[in-house]
Protein backbone atom coordinates (compact mmCIF):
# COMPACT_ATOMS: atom_id res chain seq x y z
CA UNK A 1 0.00 0.00 0.00
CA UNK A 2 2.64 2.43 0.92
CA UNK A 3 4.34 1.62 -2.49
CA UNK A 4 1.05 2.72 -4.46
CA UNK A 5 0.55 5.58 -2.34
CA UNK A 6 3.81 6.62 -3.26
CA UNK A 7 3.71 5.87 -6.64
CA UNK A 8 0.24 8.45 -7.18
CA UNK A 9 1.77 11.07 -5.45
CA UNK A 10 5.45 11.17 -7.41
CA UNK A 11 3.73 10.29 -10.67
CA UNK A 12 0.15 11.58 -10.35
CA UNK A 13 0.25 13.71 -13.69
CA UNK A 14 1.92 10.29 -15.44
CA UNK A 15 -0.72 7.91 -14.43
CA UNK A 16 -3.90 10.44 -14.60
CA UNK A 17 -2.61 10.57 -18.07
CA UNK A 18 -2.37 6.92 -18.55
CA UNK A 19 -6.12 6.42 -17.55
CA UNK A 20 -7.72 8.66 -19.93
CA UNK A 21 -5.68 7.64 -22.69
CA UNK A 22 -7.78 4.66 -21.73
CA UNK A 23 -11.05 6.22 -21.77
CA UNK A 24 -10.72 8.43 -24.92
CA UNK A 25 -10.88 6.03 -27.70
CA UNK A 26 -14.43 4.67 -26.94
CA UNK A 27 -15.54 8.57 -26.47
CA UNK A 28 -13.60 9.52 -29.62
CA UNK A 29 -14.69 6.31 -31.50
CA UNK A 30 -18.63 6.87 -31.06
CA UNK A 31 -18.48 10.12 -31.82
CA UNK A 32 -16.71 9.79 -35.12
CA UNK A 33 -18.97 6.60 -36.18
CA UNK A 34 -21.96 8.87 -35.62
CA UNK A 35 -20.24 11.86 -37.51
CA UNK A 36 -19.60 9.73 -40.48
CA UNK A 37 -23.28 7.97 -40.51
CA UNK A 38 -24.67 11.45 -40.66
CA UNK A 39 -21.90 12.14 -43.35
CA UNK A 40 -20.89 9.09 -45.32
CA UNK A 41 -19.82 11.32 -48.27
CA UNK A 42 -17.25 12.93 -45.64
CA UNK A 43 -14.10 11.32 -47.26
CA UNK A 44 -14.86 10.76 -50.67
CA UNK A 45 -13.10 11.81 -53.41
CA UNK A 46 -10.07 13.81 -51.45
CA UNK A 47 -7.60 15.79 -53.34
CA UNK A 48 -4.55 15.37 -52.53
CA UNK A 49 -3.71 18.32 -50.40
CA UNK A 50 -7.06 17.24 -48.43
CA UNK A 51 -5.47 13.36 -48.08
CA UNK A 52 -2.52 14.92 -46.69
CA UNK A 53 -4.20 16.81 -44.04
CA UNK A 54 -6.29 13.69 -43.40
CA UNK A 55 -3.61 11.68 -42.08
CA UNK A 56 -1.94 14.81 -40.70
CA UNK A 57 -5.09 15.01 -38.55
CA UNK A 58 -5.45 11.37 -38.07
CA UNK A 59 -2.24 11.23 -36.78
CA UNK A 60 -2.65 13.42 -34.30
CA UNK A 61 -6.15 11.64 -33.13
CA UNK A 62 -4.51 8.66 -32.95
CA UNK A 63 -1.73 10.16 -30.97
CA UNK A 64 -4.26 11.25 -28.39
CA UNK A 65 -6.26 8.47 -28.23
CA UNK A 66 -8.92 10.24 -30.20
CA UNK A 67 -9.57 7.33 -32.91
CA UNK A 68 -8.69 4.11 -32.01
CA UNK A 69 -6.08 2.56 -34.82
CA UNK A 70 -8.49 -0.25 -35.92
CA UNK A 71 -10.95 2.59 -36.41
CA UNK A 72 -8.90 4.27 -38.47
CA UNK A 73 -7.37 1.15 -40.76
CA UNK A 74 -11.21 0.31 -41.45
CA UNK A 75 -12.55 4.22 -42.39
CA UNK A 76 -9.00 4.84 -44.28
CA UNK A 77 -9.91 1.04 -46.43
CA UNK A 78 -13.05 2.27 -47.31
CA UNK A 79 -12.79 5.72 -48.25
CA UNK A 80 -8.97 5.77 -49.88
CA UNK A 81 -8.64 2.26 -50.95
CA UNK A 82 -5.17 0.83 -51.53
CA UNK A 83 -3.62 3.60 -52.63
CA UNK A 84 -4.19 5.21 -49.02
CA UNK A 85 -2.11 3.08 -47.62
CA UNK A 86 1.39 4.62 -47.56
CA UNK A 87 -0.34 7.93 -45.74
CA UNK A 88 -2.15 5.43 -43.31
CA UNK A 89 1.17 3.88 -42.79
CA UNK A 90 3.63 7.28 -42.07
CA UNK A 91 0.76 8.14 -39.81
CA UNK A 92 0.59 5.98 -37.59
CA UNK A 93 4.77 7.13 -37.63
CA UNK A 94 3.75 10.42 -36.87
CA UNK A 95 1.24 9.26 -34.24
CA UNK A 96 3.79 7.07 -32.41
CA UNK A 97 6.74 10.02 -32.66
CA UNK A 98 3.89 12.55 -31.39
CA UNK A 99 3.13 10.49 -28.46
CA UNK A 100 6.34 9.26 -27.79
CA UNK A 101 7.40 13.37 -27.50
CA UNK A 102 4.60 14.42 -25.65
CA UNK A 103 4.60 11.92 -22.94
CA UNK A 104 8.53 11.75 -22.21
CA UNK A 105 7.28 16.03 -21.39
CA UNK A 106 4.80 15.05 -19.49
CA UNK A 107 6.28 12.38 -17.28
CA UNK A 108 10.03 14.08 -17.50
CA UNK A 109 11.45 11.05 -15.94
CA UNK A 110 9.69 11.10 -13.10
CA UNK A 111 8.90 6.99 -13.36
CA UNK A 112 12.20 5.77 -13.96
CA UNK A 113 13.39 7.92 -10.87
CA UNK A 114 11.09 6.55 -8.73
CA UNK A 115 11.86 2.82 -9.67
CA UNK A 116 15.41 3.76 -8.54
CA UNK A 117 13.72 3.91 -4.81
CA UNK A 118 12.77 0.01 -5.70
CA UNK A 119 15.89 -2.01 -7.21
CA UNK A 120 14.27 -4.97 -7.99
CA UNK A 121 11.89 -2.97 -10.22
CA UNK A 122 14.60 -0.46 -11.49
CA UNK A 123 16.43 -3.95 -12.61
CA UNK A 124 14.05 -5.80 -14.19
CA UNK A 125 13.00 -2.10 -15.89
CA UNK A 126 16.93 -1.94 -17.12
CA UNK A 127 16.47 -5.58 -18.32
CA UNK A 128 13.74 -5.07 -20.14
CA UNK A 129 15.18 -1.93 -22.19
CA UNK A 130 18.33 -4.03 -23.80
CA UNK A 131 15.51 -6.14 -25.65
CA UNK A 132 13.33 -2.59 -26.17
CA UNK A 133 12.62 -4.00 -29.91
CA UNK A 134 11.27 -7.17 -29.45
CA UNK A 135 9.09 -5.38 -26.48
CA UNK A 136 7.99 -2.45 -28.72
CA UNK A 137 6.91 -5.34 -31.67
CA UNK A 138 5.08 -7.68 -29.11
CA UNK A 139 3.10 -4.49 -27.78
CA UNK A 140 2.05 -3.19 -30.72
CA UNK A 141 0.76 -6.46 -32.72
CA UNK A 142 -2.00 -7.26 -30.35
CA UNK A 143 -5.27 -5.48 -31.00
CA UNK A 144 -6.58 -5.37 -27.75
CA UNK A 145 -3.78 -3.08 -26.38
CA UNK A 146 -4.91 0.14 -26.64
CA UNK A 147 -2.11 2.49 -28.86
CA UNK A 148 -1.86 5.78 -27.22
CA UNK A 149 -1.46 3.96 -23.62
CA UNK A 150 1.11 2.33 -24.88
CA UNK A 151 3.59 4.62 -26.39
CA UNK A 152 2.67 6.52 -22.86
CA UNK A 153 4.12 3.59 -21.29
CA UNK A 154 7.02 2.67 -23.96
CA UNK A 155 8.10 6.62 -24.01
CA UNK A 156 8.04 6.34 -19.75
CA UNK A 157 10.18 3.60 -20.09
CA UNK A 158 12.86 5.95 -21.90
CA UNK A 159 13.06 3.25 -24.99
CA UNK A 160 15.48 4.93 -27.41
CA UNK A 161 13.39 7.01 -30.11
CA UNK A 162 14.55 5.33 -33.57
CA UNK A 163 14.21 1.91 -31.98
CA UNK A 164 10.86 2.94 -30.99
CA UNK A 165 9.72 4.47 -33.93
CA UNK A 166 10.61 1.08 -35.99
CA UNK A 167 9.43 -1.49 -33.75
CA UNK A 168 6.11 0.83 -33.42
CA UNK A 169 5.68 0.30 -37.63
CA UNK A 170 6.86 -2.75 -37.82
CA UNK A 171 4.06 -4.13 -34.92
CA UNK A 172 1.13 -2.40 -35.91
CA UNK A 173 1.40 -3.36 -39.87
CA UNK A 174 -0.04 -7.37 -39.47
CA UNK A 175 -3.11 -6.16 -37.69
CA UNK A 176 -3.27 -2.68 -39.77
CA UNK A 177 -3.19 -4.81 -42.91
CA UNK A 178 -6.32 -7.32 -41.67
CA UNK A 179 -8.41 -3.93 -41.34
CA UNK A 180 -7.00 -2.10 -44.11
CA UNK A 181 -7.87 -4.75 -46.35
CA UNK A 182 -11.44 -5.60 -44.29
CA UNK A 183 -12.46 -1.27 -44.86
CA UNK A 184 -11.57 -2.48 -48.86
CA UNK A 185 -13.79 -4.68 -48.93
CA UNK A 186 -16.58 -3.30 -46.96
CA UNK A 187 -20.35 -1.62 -48.74
CA UNK A 188 -21.22 0.07 -45.75
CA UNK A 189 -19.30 2.20 -43.39
CA UNK A 190 -21.45 2.29 -40.39
CA UNK A 191 -22.21 -0.93 -40.60
CA UNK A 192 -18.30 -1.25 -41.04
CA UNK A 193 -17.28 1.01 -38.02
CA UNK A 194 -19.86 -0.97 -35.79
CA UNK A 195 -19.57 -4.18 -36.21
CA UNK A 196 -16.94 -5.18 -38.59
CA UNK A 197 -17.66 -8.87 -39.93
CA UNK A 198 -14.02 -10.28 -39.32
CA UNK A 199 -15.00 -13.73 -40.59
CA UNK A 200 -13.67 -16.83 -39.13
CA UNK A 201 -10.51 -16.73 -40.80
CA UNK A 202 -10.10 -13.14 -39.15
CA UNK A 203 -10.95 -14.27 -36.03
CA UNK A 204 -8.28 -16.86 -35.31
CA UNK A 205 -5.87 -14.45 -37.10
CA UNK A 206 -7.07 -11.72 -34.18
CA UNK A 207 -6.44 -14.16 -31.62
CA UNK A 208 -3.38 -15.35 -32.89
CA UNK A 209 -1.95 -11.77 -32.65
CA UNK A 210 -3.12 -11.53 -29.35
CA UNK A 211 -1.79 -15.14 -28.10
CA UNK A 212 1.51 -14.30 -29.32
CA UNK A 213 1.47 -10.44 -27.49
CA UNK A 214 0.31 -12.36 -24.64
CA UNK A 215 2.94 -15.60 -24.21
CA UNK A 216 5.87 -13.33 -25.84
CA UNK A 217 5.19 -10.37 -23.22
CA UNK A 218 5.11 -13.36 -20.15
CA UNK A 219 8.58 -14.24 -21.56
CA UNK A 220 10.15 -11.65 -21.84
CA UNK A 221 9.39 -10.34 -18.56
CA UNK A 222 10.24 -13.57 -17.27
CA UNK A 223 13.28 -13.33 -18.49
CA UNK A 224 13.82 -9.53 -17.31
CA UNK A 225 12.99 -11.15 -13.67
CA UNK A 226 14.96 -14.04 -13.89
CA UNK A 227 18.08 -11.98 -14.84
CA UNK A 228 17.44 -9.29 -12.35
CA UNK A 229 17.50 -11.66 -9.38
CA UNK A 230 20.15 -13.57 -10.97
CA UNK A 231 22.18 -10.36 -10.75
CA UNK A 232 21.38 -9.00 -7.55
CA UNK A 233 22.48 -12.39 -6.12
CA UNK A 234 25.55 -12.06 -7.70
CA UNK A 235 25.99 -9.01 -6.33
CA UNK A 236 25.17 -9.90 -3.20
CA UNK A 237 27.46 -12.91 -2.65
CA UNK A 238 30.59 -10.39 -4.16
CA UNK A 239 29.48 -7.64 -1.10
Amino acid sequence: MAFLKELFQKNTSTLLSMAMLVAMPVLGSSSLTYLLYRNQALLQNLSLGQALAYFVVIAFTMAFALTPTTFVALATGFYLGWAGLPGMVLAYALAALVGYEVACRLDHGKMTAFLHHFPKADAVMRELKTESLQLIVLTRISPVLPFALMTFVLAVMRIDRRRFLLGSVAGMLPRSLFFYWLGTKAQDVFTLLSNPDTGTTGKLLLIGLVAVSLFGLYYLFDRALKRALGRSSVSGKKN
